[in-house]
């Protein structure tokens, strides 16, 4: 049989890279002379860089991820402001939900220098968290995450306090405000029925 393989051919004004230029990789090798012209060194290493159009493209997607970002983080406030006063609305409903099934009184006490409140048996002792075993049931807004919400008034009859007796009928009717972030948002108690409302 005959050998059918044929040494590869070069083609004319071809150019090898010396093997030191594929160990170290850099500009400065020499090339292997191989009897033919050589490449310029220009066309051999070509220098990375952005245009112009690439530099104004990123720009223009930046600020459309800016305008984007700008409003979510201006609403935030307004966001947690309506997550206090719903949760508020929630542990007034326990509060309520408590007294009428145990058939004694409980109450929800605010402190709005500390933008917090508790819930109290009928002689005064903050309970246990229902969820957080071991754990008074305590909520301060900043603790819960919810640190743009602020307190900034709880009145029922001229005390910061409301408590609901065994028909779940509250001592006084009243209000909490919270506030934050551009918005207010009033929860409401109604004296006789101890209906509770949040609203704007």
């Amino acid at each position: 049989m005959f050998d059918l393989t044929y040494p590869p051919t070069r083609l004319s004004g071809q150019w090898d890279r010396h093997p030191l230029d594929f160990a170290q990789d850099r500009p400065g090798d020499d090339l292997k002379n191989t009897g033919r012209m050589p490449v310029p060194r220009g066309l051999r290493w070509a220098r990375g860089g952005f245009t112009i159009i690439e530099i104004l493209i990123v720009v223009v997607i930046l600020a459309i991820a800016a305008m984007t970002a700008i409003p979510m983080i201006s609403s935030a406030g307004s966001i947690q402001v309506r997550s206090a006063a719903n949760m508020i609305a929630a542990d007034l409903e326990y509060a309520k939900s408590l007294a009428i099934t145990k058939g004694q009184h409980f109450s929800v006490v605010f402190d709005t220098s500390a933008d917090s409140y508790r819930i109290a048996d009928q002689v005064g002792a903050t309970i246990l968290h229902p969820v957080k075993k071991g754990f008074d049931y305590v909520i301060d807004l900043q603790d819960v995450g919810l640190g743009k919400a602020d307190i900034t008034g709880a009145a029922f009859g001229g005390s910061p306090h409301v408590e609901f007796d065994y028909l779940g009928s509250p001592d006084n009717g009243g209000t909490v405000t919270v506030q934050g972030g551009g918005m207010t948002l009033t929860i409401s108690v109604e004296a006789v029925t101890g209906y509770i409302t949040v609203t704007n």
